[in-house]
């Protein structure tokens, strides 16, 4: 895979596609893990002297009120303040101040282009890979970098559009995404997999791939009641997919002694922070109730398969991690990881913010920026935004 090391970017107009989709809460940025993940690829074309052009989405865009709350311009300003230079942000995504901004550069200069996906608002151009768009924006530069593993699974005129028009390669943040899950092809064992989140759907595929690999899938988060419903367990109010019950049964059915799932929750009757809750075990969940966090008893039989482990990858959160009355799960599990030295790769998303608000994102093996992406690739999916640049 060539990667920005191999291209002659000196003095030359370099694209990056970045990944900035962070949260904002009223114009302030909650995590910006994602915009420090980039740092060092800007850099370096900094320090060949290149000028930098970059590029993100934000958000979703598909009114005209989402453009406001999804502009880039904190992303610009946080980023001056990271790289200790200015950053300058150009609010539009096409046109003749965008044109003159970049042609007027020096060495060393960044430019950050308005939210990619406000081209969303006609016609969806930037998600559907607009062949025009994709051109447009290649005619901005010389050579083209990848450095988004968030949208590498998404075929982007961002991503695929101009790496279709110009020399391209990857910066170093896929690069070391690729090296970290690629370890994950022949892992050290005994391997554990954990795996949370909501629906099961959603990774039907990686959990026919990672069974086969592993030693032990320890399920948690809203995607375990479907399991539990599908051996005859009442789940009360709990969350539930219905189009994944057969297969549930199924994969259970086939492998008893590898898929572990809880044995207590804490579960309320309302979907908030404040409401009651208790400890129940999976047999005392009542009708009105549901499972919002798996239990003490479950976190001690889980930490049990993870004490022998040599490689541990993680993706979903075990509970309803948004409130934090249903973090501990997830927290403890963590540090009980940390804490034991065993080797972990995060799958990203809220797994990886949960490591980043523990200050423990920097003492696992690698956290993934990109959930979806490591899916994917856990699958055996080819990637766009990669293929492209094959």
């Amino acid at each position: 895979m060539k990667t920005v090391k191999d291209l002659k970017i000196d003095k030359k107009v370099v694209l990056i596609r970045c990944d900035f989709n962070v949260p904002i809460k009223n114009k302030k940025i909650m995590d910006d893990t994602r915009i420090v993940e980039s740092l060092e690829t800007i850099r370096y074309c900094i320090k060949k002297k290149a000028k930098v052009v970059l590029f993100s989405h934000l958000g979703r865009i598909k009114e005209k009120k989402d453009l406001a709350k999804n502009t880039l311009e904190p992303i610009a300003k946080r980023l001056s303040e990271l790289l200790n230079q200015e950053v300058i942000f150009i609010n539009e995504t096409r046109g003749k101040k965008l044109e003159d901004a970049v042609k007027n550069l020096k060495e060393g200069e960044v430019l950050c282009v308005e939210n990619t996906r406000y081209e969303d608002l006609d016609g969806k151009k930037e998600s559907t890979n607009d062949q025009e768009l994709g051109a447009y924006w290649a005619s901005l530069g010389d050579y083209f970098i990848n450095d988004a593993f968030g949208t590498i699974h998404r075929a982007h005129a961002s991503n695929v559009g101009i790496a279709s028009h110009l020399e391209s390669a990857v910066g170093f943040l896929i690069e070391k995404e690729l090296k970290a899950l690629s370890s994950l092809n022949r892992p050290k064992k005994p391997f554990v997999v954990i795996l949370g989140g909501a629906k099961v759907h959603d990774k039907i595929g990686v959990i026919e791939k990672l069974v086969l690999k592993a030693d032990y899938l320890l399920i948690g988060g809203g995607m375990a009641f479907t399991f539990l419903q599908s051996e005859g367990y009442q789940i009360g109010n709990s969350l539930i997919d219905y189009d994944s019950l057969d297969f549930c049964h199924e994969i259970l059915k086939k492998y008893p002694e590898k898929i572990l799932l809880p044995l207590d929750f804490r579960v309320s009757k309302e979907f908030n922070n404040k409401a009651k809750s208790r400890v129940v075990d999976i047999t005392e969940i009542e009708d009105d109730e549901m499972g919002l966090d798996i239990g003490p008893k479950t976190i001690k039989i889980y930490e049990q398969y993870l004490k022998d482990a040599k490689t541990v990858l993680w993706n979903g959160p075990l509970g309803v991690y948004e409130f934090t009355k249903y973090r501990k799960s997830t927290e403890e599990i963590l540090k009980y990881l940390v804490d034991e030295n065993i080797s972990t790769i995060l799958g990203g998303g809220d797994t990886t913010s949960a490591a980043t608000s523990l200050n423990l994102k920097d003492k696992v093996t690698h956290a993934s920026t990109g959930g979806g992406a490591t899916l994917e690739y856990l699958e055996g999916k080819k990637l766009p935004g990669l293929e492209a640049i094959k």
